[in-house]
């Protein structure tokens, strides 16, 4: 299983990344977690534009989902269109919450382009992957991931607070990407977002081979963020995550 880290930026796309976008990939499949703000972009630096087999969207935040609009586009009026419709797990409400942010009443919908499937916590086949979703903290109906392929697994947060059902999801892991929005300091919102300490902690209860913090907002210090994670507690490896970055699990 290969991971690319397309976007990792927090809320909005920052200056050296977009938002929050992950491509998995194994046995010539190819799976993304979350398509957000500026990530449709990046992607095609790392595999072609028509090469996407199925999306899981972990919540219907901008800067978690917005470019799927922009997909639509190259997916209905492409050159050699229509293109096969492409699964999209998600929340229920995904087809009329993205049909309000694309606004064309008039062009066809983007179930045009995509086959849109309601996520719900439990396990499902994608491809080659086994996906495991879970509900976790947020303001809104959102998901983590757990993703596993050949004996490795890796999770994704998604946008959480403090979540025993992350740690469920992390569960021995090779590979824990985990959101670090906050700085670390007294009185945080509950049910949110983790800071990069609370990161580190959800990992080492899950026992996660490698953490990688993302969701990382562009106006804070990720030094800082990083230094925060060595305080929680983790004793494996910790790295911020980068645009580009690719993980090889073998």
């Amino acid at each position: 299983m290969k991971v690319t880290i397309v976007g990792c930026s927090g809320s909005f796309p920052g200056p050296d990344s977009p938002a929050s976008c992950y491509l998995l990939e194994a046995e010539g499949f190819r799976m993304l977690l979350d398509f957000g703000s500026g990530a449709l972009g990046a992607l095609q630096r790392h595999i072609g534009l028509y090469d996407v087999d199925a999306i899981c969207l972990s919540h219907l935040h901008a800067d978690h989902c917005l470019d799927l609009c922009g997909y639509h586009v190259v997916r209905t009026y492409g050159p050699a269109a229509p293109y096969p419709r492409v699964p999209v797990y998600a929340p229920a409400d995904a087809p009329r919450r993205l049909a309000d942010a694309y606004g064309m009443p008039d062009e066809p919908a983007l179930e045009t382009a995509f086959d849109f499937r309601a996520l719900a916590p439990g396990t499902f086949e994608v491809g080659p992957f086994t996906v495991t979703a879970g509900l976790v903290n947020h303001p809104v109906e959102a998901y983590g991931f757990r993703v596993a392929h050949g004996g490795r697994s890796i999770a994704y947060s998604g946008d959480t607070g403090q979540s025993d059902e992350l740690v469920r999801l992390a569960d021995g892991v090779d590979l824990m990407l985990c959101e670090a929005s906050f700085l670390d300091q007294p009185d945080l919102p509950t049910d949110l977002h983790l800071s990069g300490r609370q990161a580190a902690e959800h990992a080492a209860k899950a026992g996660a081979g490698r953490l990688v913090l993302t969701h990382l907002v562009p106006w804070h210090d990720t030094a800082r963020v990083l230094d925060d994670a060595a305080h929680g507690g983790y004793d494996g490896p910790i790295e911020l995550a980068r645009s580009g970055a690719v993980y090889e699990l073998a």
